[in-house]
C-alpha cells in the first residue's frame, strides 16, 4: 500500500510530531530503501513520575498529547522503569536494574558480637564443676549397678495366678522377677535399645533378714550394651517367672531384639511371663480416668511420689549425659525405675489379695 508524502507529514502532525527541514536524498535505481532513523521512547513518551521534579502540568500534557495518539492513558501514568530499543528483531526492552547495595560487613559483625555476648555460657569457676557423678558400682567399663534392699515379709505361700486366668497354677514368691526398663524411646525397632534394667525380687539376706532386692544395670557409654545383657542373663534362671507391667509387649521384646543384634542367645522366651496390665485392667477398668501405672499405684496402693521424673523424660536424661551434660536427672530416672519395679512387687501382692476376697465372697454366697 503506498502512501502520500502529504499525507504522512499529516499524521505525524496530528501525533504532535515536527519535521525538521531536510533535502530530500535523490532516490538511486536499484538501491535498498533506506530506513528512517527510529526516536528513542524517551521521545516519543516523554513521560516521567512526579518524584522527579517536572510540574503535573507537563505530564498531564504530555499524557493528553500521546492519548490523542491512540494510546491508552492509564499506561501512561506508570514511571518508567526500561527503555525499548530498536533492532532488527523488532523493539527490544532495556531494563535497567539499581545497583544492588553492597551488604555491610562491619553491621553484620556488630551484631554477632552482640548476640555472642548475650547467649555467653557462664564460666565453669562461677558455676562449680559439673556434676557428673552416677551412682552405684561399675563393674563392668561404662556399666554401673545400683543395688538396695527393701526389708518385708516373703509371703509364705505360692501365690496363685488365679487373677491372670490361670486358676489352676501358683508361682513361688521367690521364682518371680519384676523387671522394667528404661529404654531411648518409645518406637521400638532396632534403633531403640535399653539403657537401664531395673529387676527386684524376694530374698533372704544374711544381715537384713527378708525383703525385696532392687538391682538396677545402668549404661555409661554405648560400648557398654554386651556387658550389661549378659549381667542380666545371670540373674535368670530356669524357674525364673517375669513379672511386669506391659512387659509382654513392649519391654521384652526390645530385649529380645536386643540380644539377637549383640549375637546372644536369648534368655526369655523360655521363661514364664506374667504382665500386670491386662489382669489390672480387667479388674479396674473405669474406676480410675487410665490403668497407667502411676494411676495404680497412686489410687489402689496409696503410693505418692515425690520430685519422679516422667519417663517421657528419660531418654532426654540419658542423651544429655552421653553429650557431657549433668548426670542429675539421670539419677531420677534411676530413682523412677526403682519405684517402679517395687509397685510391681505391691501390685502383684494386691492382686492375688483381691481374686481371693473375691473367690471367698463368691463361695460364701
Amino acid at each position: 500500500m503506498s502512501i502520500s508524502l502529504d499525507k504522512l507529514k499529516a499524521l505525524r502532525k496530528q501525533a504532535g510530531h515536527t519535521d525538521a527541514p531536510a533535502a530530500a536524498a535523490p532516490a538511486v535505481v536499484g538501491a535498498p530503501p533506506v530506513a528512517k532513523p527510529i526516536q528513542p521512547e524517551s521521545e516519543v513518551m516523554p513521560v516521567s513520575p512526579d518524584t522527579s521534579g517536572n510540574s503535573p502540568a507537563s505530564a498531564d500534557s504530555s499524557a493528553s498529547r500521546l492519548a490523542g495518539a491512540g494510546m491508552p492513558a492509564p499506561l501512561l501514568q506508570q514511571p518508567r522503569q526500561s527503555t525499548r530499543e530498536a533492532s532488527v528483531f523488532g523493539w527490544v526492552e532495556n531494563i535497567q536494574h539499581k545497583p544492588r547495595r553492597a551488604p555491610d560487613g562491619n553491621a553484620l559483625r556488630r551484631l554477632l558480637a552482640t548476640r555472642n555476648r548475650a547467649i555467653a555460657p557462664v564460666p565453669r569457676t562461677e558455676r562449680g564443676p559439673l556434676d557428673r557423678d552416677l551412682p552405684g558400682t561399675e563393674i563392668a567399663p561404662g556399666l554401673h549397678l545400683i543395688e538396695a534392699f527393701l526389708p518385708q515379709p516373703i509371703p509364705a505361700q505360692p501365690l496363685s495366678l488365679a487373677f491372670s486366668k490361670r486358676p489352676d497354677e501358683s508361682v513361688q514368691p521367690r521364682d518371680l522377677l519384676f523387671f522394667d526398663t528404661e529404654t531411648t524411646g518409645l518406637a521400638g525397632g532396632t534403633g531403640t535399645r535399653a539403657f537401664m534394667i531395673g529387676a527386684a525380687d524376694w530374698q533372704h539376706d544374711a544381715t537384713h533378714g527378708e525383703g525385696l532386692r532392687v538391682r538396677q544395670l545402668l549404661m555409661a557409654t554405648l560400648g557398654a550394651e554386651r556387658a550389661m545383657l549378659e549381667t542380666f542373663a545371670g540373674w535368670l534362671a530356669p524357674t525364673t517367672v517375669l513379672s511386669s507391667y506391659n512387659g509382654r509387649c513392649y519391654d521384652a521384646p526390645l530385649l529380645k531384639t536386643r540380644y539377637r543384634l549383640a549375637r546372644r542367645g536369648d534368655p526369655l522366651s523360655a521363661l514364664d511371663h506374667v504382665d500386670l496390665l491386662f489382669p489390672t485392667r480387667r479388674r479396674y477398668r473405669g474406676t480410675w480416668e487410665n490403668c497407667r501405672l502411676a494411676t495404680i499405684e497412686r489410687q489402689l496402693l496409696r503410693i505418692q511420689r515425690e520430685d519422679d521424673l516422667p519417663g517421657s523424660e528419660a531418654p532426654a536424661a540419658w542423651l544429655d549425659y552421653l553429650r557431657g551434660g549433668s548426670a542429675r536427672n539421670l539419677r531420677r530416672v534411676g530413682e523412677h525405675n526403682h519405684q517402679d519395679v517395687v509397685t510391681l512387687a505391691q501390685l502383684f501382692l494386691r492382686l492375688v489379695e483381691a481374686e481371693a476376697e473375691e473367690l471367698t465372697a463368691t463361695t460364701a454366697m
